[in-house]
C-alpha cells in the first residue's frame, strides 16, 4: 500500500517559505488507480515527486509497504508529460534501459521487454528511433519502459497533457487496459477532470494555498469502461461535481491572493 501520511512542503522564497503542500493524508491500497485533480498552484506535481522520491517533504513522510521512501527506487516508475526518451536508443532498448540496471538474466529481460512492447502496441516499431515516432508513440516507449521493471506503483505526471484529442483518448484506453492487465497500483495527476472521472477509481481533489486533499471520492463506473461511458448520466454528473469542486477551490484561492 502506498500512504502519505500528514504531507508537506515548503520552498524557500524571499520573505519567507511557501508552503506548497501541508497536511496531506492520503492511502492508496495496492492494485488500485487513483487520479488526482486540483487548479494551478494546488501541488499535484509536488506531490507526485515526493512520492517519486525526487524532493524530500519538509514535514510527514511517504511509505511504501510500510517503508518510508526517502529517494527513488525501482519499486515506482515515472512517466512525465514528455515522454522522456532516449533519442540514441531504438524502442527496444529505451524499453529495456531500466532493466540494465537491475540484477537480472538476459533471458528475463528479454522477455520483459518483447511482453511489455507487446503490451503497448510497440513491437512492429521495436527497431525504430524516437525520431520517428509520433508523440504517442513516444509516450508509449516512456510507459513500457516504466512498467518493463515492475514497479509497485506506476507514478503519471499528466502523462497525456501535449497530446492531440484522439491519441489523448488512444492514450486513456491503452493504460486502462495495461492496468487491469498488469494490476499495478497508478497514481496520476492531471488537470483534466474529465480523463481523471474516465480512467480512476478514486479522484482526489487537491484545494490551493497549500496543497491539501478537499475531497476524495468514488468513482462508480463500469469497470470496464470504452468512451461511450463518457456519454453516461452518472458519468456527466461525477465530472461536473468534481469540475465545481476544482473551481470553487480554485475561486477560493484567488480571493486570498492580494489586490
Amino acid at each position: 500500500m502506498l500512504e502519505l501520511a500528514s504531507l508537506g512542503k515548503e520552498f524557500p522564497r524571499r520573505g519567507g517559505p511557501v508552503k506548497a503542500l501541508e497536511g496531506v493524508d492520503l492511502s492508496v491500497p495496492d492494485g488500485q488507480f487513483v487520479c488526482v485533480v486540483g487548479a494551478s498552484g494546488s501541488g499535484k506535481s509536488t506531490l507526485l515527486s515526493l512520492v517519486a522520491g525526487l524532493a524530500r517533504p519538509t514535514t510527514g513522510e511517504v511509505r511504501l509497504d510500510g517503508v518510508p521512501v526517502t529517494g527513488p527506487g525501482p519499486d515506482r516508475g515515472l512517466v512525465f508529460q514528455q515522454g522522456a526518451v532516449y533519442p540514441w536508443r531504438t524502442v527496444e532498448r529505451n524499453v529495456a534501459f531500466g532493466l540494465e540496471l537491475l540484477p537480472l538474466p538476459r533471458a528475463e529481460r528479454e522477455r520483459r521487454v518483447a511482453w511489455y512492447l507487446a503490451e503497448t502496441g510497440l513491437t512492429a516499431l521495436r527497431h525504430a528511433l524516437p525520431k520517428q515516432l509520433s508523440g504517442g508513440q513516444r509516450q508509449r516507449v516512456a510507459i513500457a519502459r516504466a512498467l518493463a521493471c515492475e514497479p509497485e506503483v506506476l507514478l503519471l505526471d499528466e502523462p497525456f497533457g501535449a497530446l492531440d484529442v484522439q491519441t489523448k483518448e488512444d492514450m486513456q484506453l491503452l493504460i486502462r487496459r495495461v492496468w487491469q492487465d498488469t494490476g499495478t497500483t497508478v497514481l496520476m495527476v492531471t488537470h483534466d477532470v474529465e480523463e481523471a472521472v474516465f480512467l480512476g477509481q478514486r479522484v482526489v481533489v487537491l484545494a490551493s494555498d497549500p496543497g491539501r486533499v478537499a475531497a476524495d471520492l468514488p468513482v462508480n463506473l463500469p469497470a470496464e469502461r470504452e468512451l461511450s461511458v463518457k456519454r453516461l448520466p452518472d458519468f456527466l454528473a461525477m465530472r461536473a461535481q468534481v469540475e465545481d469542486l476544482v473551481r470553487t477551490y480554485h475561486r477560493r484561492h484567488q480571493e486570498k491572493q492580494p489586490v
